[in-house]
C-alpha cells in the first residue's frame, strides 16, 4: 500500500513536475518522523542523565567526563553507514532497486566489521580514558566502566544506525522513528531496574517489593545497551524482510564489498568521519578545559549539552529528510528540484530551532531542574542554556545545510569548514575566556562559533557549488 509520502517521492523518481506546496508537504512529512526519532534519541540521553543525577554529582560527572568520547565513537560509526546510504538514495532516485540492494548487502558486511574494530579500540582505552581527560580520582572508576560497556555495545548501535539510515534514504521515516521511541521506552525500563536498588513500597494496606540491581552508573550503560539490542534487531529485521524495494529476503546477491562501492563510500563517509573526529576532538578538548573547573562545572556542562540537544535534534531530523530529498532528486537528475528542497529544508530548520531556542531560554530552570537538584550544578546549567539559546537559528542553518551537502555527496569542503570554525574560533575563544569567566566563557565561545558556522554554511548553500559534487562520483 502506497502512502502519500511514497506517491510524492515517486514524482521525483519519475521526473514529474511538483508544485511548491507538494515540495513543502513532502519535506514536512519526511521531517516529522525523523524529528521524532532524533528527539527520542536525545530524550534517552536525558533520561540517563536524570536518573544518574539522582545518585549525586560524582555519578553525573563520571558520565559527563566521557560523554564527548562516546559521541566521537558513535559519530564515526554513523559516518561509515552514510557513505553507503547516500549511494542507496541515488540508486533509488534512478529507480535502480537492484543496485540499491547490492549496496545494502555490502554495507552490512563493512559496517559490522568496522563496529567490531571500534568496540575493541574503545574497550582497550577505557581504563586510561578518564585519566587522559583530566577526571578526578573519585569519578574515574565509574567513567571507565560506563565507557567500556558502551564500547562493547557499539555493534548493536551500528546495526541500528545502518538500518535506520537505509530506511530513511528510501523515504521510510516511520519505522526508524517508531523504533527510536521504543528504544527510549525500553531504556527507561531497563535503567529503572538496573540503576537503583530494590525497595519496598506500600499501596493501601499491601506491601510490595520492587526489584532492582543497584548498579548505578554501570546499570545506565547496560540498560542503554539492552535497549539498543532490541530496537536495532527489530529495525534490521524490518529492513531485510519487510521494506518495500530494499528487502533482502527472497533475493540473491553477494555480501562481498566491491571496489567501486567501497571507493564511493569512502569518498562520502571519510570526510564525514574526519569531520566528526574534528568536532568531537574539539568537544573533548573543551572537556579538558572544563575539567579543572571542578565537579560542579563538569556535571553542569554535561547536563547543559544534553538539554540543548532537545533543541537542536529537530534540526538533525530535518537534515535527514534533506539528505533523502536532495539525494533522490540528484539521483533522478533533477538539480533544480534538489536546490528547491535544500532551501525549503534549511529555512524550515532555522524556523523550528529558533522557536526551540526561545523555549529553551524561558524553560532553562525547569529543564535543568529535571536532571539535578544540586544548586551549584543547576545555576551553572541554566546560565549555559540561556547563552546558547541565541545561537540556535544559525546552528540550524549549519546542521540542515550539511544534510543537504551529504545528499549531494559534497562532504569534503564542509568538513574543512567545520574544522576551521570549531578549532580556530570556538577553542581559541574558550581558551581565552575560561580562565576569567569559567564555564560561562566556554559557552559564550560556543555561541559565537555556532553563529559563525551557520553563516559560512549559508554562503556555500546559496553559491550552489555543492550541486556539482554528485557528478564527480
Amino acid at each position: 500500500m502506497h502512502t502519500s509520502t511514497d506517491i510524492l517521492l515517486s514524482l521525483i523518481r519519475d521526473g514529474k513536475p511538483m508544485t511548491l506546496r507538494q515540495q513543502f508537504r513532502l519535506a514536512v512529512w519526511l521531517s516529522l518522523p525523523a524529528i521524532a526519532m532524533q528527539l527520542s534519541s536525545i530524550i534517552m540521553q536525558y533520561i540517563d542523565a536524570a536518573m544518574v543525577g539522582q545518585l549525586g554529582a560524582n555519578a553525573s560527572a563520571s558520565i559527563g567526563l566521557v560523554s564527548t568520547t562516546t559521541w566521537l565513537f558513535s559519530g564515526v560509526c554513523v559516518a561509515s553507514t552514510t557513505g553507503f546510504s547516500v549511494q542507496v538514495a541515488h540508486r533509488i532516485g534512478a529507480n535502480d532497486w537492484e543496485g540499491a540492494r547490492s549496496v545494502l548487502r555490502q554495507a552490512i558486511t563493512v559496517t559490522f566489521a568496522f563496529s567490531l574494530l571500534m568496540a575493541l579500540i574503545g574497550a582497550s582505552i577505557s581504563p586510561r580514558l578518564p585519566l587522559w581527560l583530566g577526571g578526578s580520582e573519585e569519578i574515574r572508576h565509574d567513567a571507565t566502566l560506563y565507557f567500556m560497556i558502551y564500547s562493547l555495545s557499539l555493534p548493536l548501535f551500528q546495526m541500528g544506525y545502518l538500518s535506520g539510515g537505509m530506511l530513511r534514504c528510501s523515504g521510510n521515516m516511520r519505522v526508524p522513528s517508531v523504533m527510536g521511541i521504543l528504544m527510549c521506552v525500553l531504556d527507561v525500563v531497563f535503567n529503572f531496574f538496573l540503576i537503583f536498588p530494590g525497595h519496598d513500597f506500600r499501596i493501601g494496606g499491601a506491601m510490595f517489593h520492587l526489584p532492582g540491581a543497584g548498579l548505578g552508573v554501570t546499570g545506565a550503560a547496560i540498560g542503554t545497551g539492552l535497549a539498543a539490542l532490541v530496537a536495532s534487531s527489530l529495525m534490521m529485521y524490518h529492513l531485510c524482510t519487510r521494506s518495500m524495494g530494499l528487502r533482502l529476503a527472497g533475493t540473491h546477491g553477494s555480501f562481498r564489498p566491491t571496489s567501486q562501492v567501497l571507493r564511493h563510500a569512502l569518498r562520502i563517509g571519510m570526510p564525514m568521519g574526519v569531520e566528526h573526529v574534528v568536532i568531537c576532538g574539539a568537544q573533548i578538548m573543551t572537556t579538558v578545559i572544563v575539567a579543572p573547573l571542578g565537579v560542579f562545572s563538569i556535571a553542569a556542562n554535561s547536563f547543559a549539552i544534553t538539554a540543548e540537544s532537545l533543541c537542536y535534534m529537530p534540526g538533525y531530523g530535518i537534515a535527514d529528510a534533506a539528505t533523502t530529498l536532495v539525494g533522490q532528486s540528484l539521483g533522478a537528475g533533477r538539480r533544480k528540484l534538489a536546490r528547491k528542497f535544500a532551501y525549503i529544508s534549511v529555512f524550515m530548520g532555522m524556523a523550528v530551532m529558533g522557536v526551540m531556542g526561545a523555549v529553551m531560554y524561558l524553560g532553562a530552570p525547569q529543564i535543568i531542574g529535571l536532571m539535578t537538584s544540586v544548586p551549584e550544578i543547576h545555576s551553572l546549567g541554566v546560565m549555559a542554556l540561556r547563552i546558547e539559546a541565541f545561537a540556535e537559528p544559525m546552528f540550524a542553518a549549519a546542521i540542515v545545510a550539511y544534510g543537504v551537502f551529504v545528499g549531494a555527496t559534497d562532504t569534503l569542503v564542509p568538513c574543512l569548514m567545520n574544522f576551521f570554525s570549531i578549532w580556530a574560533v570556538r577553542l581559541s575563544l574558550a581558551a581565552i575566556l575560561a580562565p576569567t569567566l569559567g564555564l560561562k566563557g566556554i559557552w559564550i565561545a560556543m555561541c559565537v562559533e555556532l553563529c559563525f558556522r551557520g553563516a559560512i554554511f549559508l554562503i556555500r548553500l546559496f553559491r550552489g557549488k555543492w550541486l556539482l559534487a554528485v557528478h564527480k562520483s
